[in-house]
């Protein structure tokens, strides 16, 4: 029997106590082991009971890169790099590092970005310097970037050192030298509006770093184009270019033990021709005692010499 709706009675007239009428319960949401119903995603393809006893959805989403990790593999002890095109027609570089993988331009800034319409922080910094001077004429105080400045330079240079880092690792030899190119003049425009005009260190912390990778690239070029000479004569310039550095830097003793100097000290010692062994013993030891003495005329001369007598 059905009790009337509004009334006490069933449908036969007899009284019956009116009960509350059931309300039909709401369909529960599964949840996930948050246990808040708003934390499910919106698609669910199944449901599966999890420790808590609450219910944990599991979602296949279009962004997950297992599948895509799986592919590419990582390889420890080298850089995982490699160039593709991307959706826009424009060439990128993906390096695959332990926890993802890492996408860049290849050209331009690596993060694809154009601060105020330029191609780079760089350039949009060195307009503003040379606006300031035209501006200001000689007798204009000096530009000085602030400390937020600064650190954004640093952070774009950080971004090229990842990129020739792995365009090295391609063989990209001349990219890799346009990259170690554009640290380097972020150095100088650093040094050139830094804050403190007593402060020696380098307001880059890649100079050195991109110093040895330009010689690199530039003898790996030249031995590429069949110019083993060339190839000396980029190693012997970053060799002068790291004295220089940490001549500025105020610890010119530290580059006779610097690691970036014996590499690219090896690298000349397989090109060069071995000349006897008392000969450039003797030009050597002349070498550096005129650098011990920075008699640094001298010393190019010296190894101006070594380079002849090789060739």
């Amino acid at each position: 029997m059905f009790a009337r709706r509004g009334t006490g009675q069933t449908s036969t007239g007899s009284p019956e106590r009116l009960r509350s009428p059931r309300r039909a319960a709401a369909p529960s949401l599964p949840r996930a082991c948050t246990g808040h119903p708003r934390s499910q995603p919106a698609c669910v393809d199944k449901v599966v009971p999890c420790a808590s006893g609450l219910t944990e959805v599991s979602t296949v989403s279009e962004h997950d890169l297992t599948d895509f990790l799986s592919a590419w593999p990582m390889e420890p002890g080298r850089v995982n790099a490699r160039t593709l095109i991307g959706r826009d027609g424009r060439p990128k570089v993906q390096v695959r590092i332990e926890l993802g993988v890492i996408q860049m331009e290849m050209h331009g800034r690596p993060d694809g970005q154009r601060p105020e319409g330029y191609e780079s922080l760089l350039a949009l910094q060195r307009h503003r310097m040379n606006q300031y001077h035209a501006q200001a004429g000689a007798s204009g105080a000096g530009f000085v970037f602030s400390d937020d400045e600064l650190r954004d330079l640093r952070h774009e240079a950080m971004q090229f050192y990842h990129r020739y880092v792995a365009l090295f690792s391609l063989g990209e030899h001349e990219l890799v030298i346009r990259d170690t190119g554009h640290i380097l003049e972020i150095d100088e425009l650093c040094r050139l509006g830094r804050l403190q005009d007593d402060d020696r260190e380098s307001p880059v912390p890649y100079r050195t770093p991109a110093i040895t990778m330009r010689a690199r690239a530039a003898a790996e070029f030249a031995l590429g184009s069949g110019r083993p000479k060339d190839a000396i004569k980029a190693l012997e310039r970053g060799l002068d270019e790291l004295r220089i550095a940490f001549q500025e830097a105020g610890d010119p003793a530290a580059f006779e033990k610097a690691n970036e100097v014996q590499l690219l000290r090896g690298m000349r010692e397989v090109l060069v021709p071995k000349l006897p062994s008392s000969q450039r013993a003797e030009l050597h030891q002349r070498i550096q005692a005129a650098i011990a003495a920075e008699n640094y005329e001298l010393a190019a001369i010296l190894r101006d010499e070594l380079r002849m007598m090789s060739d």
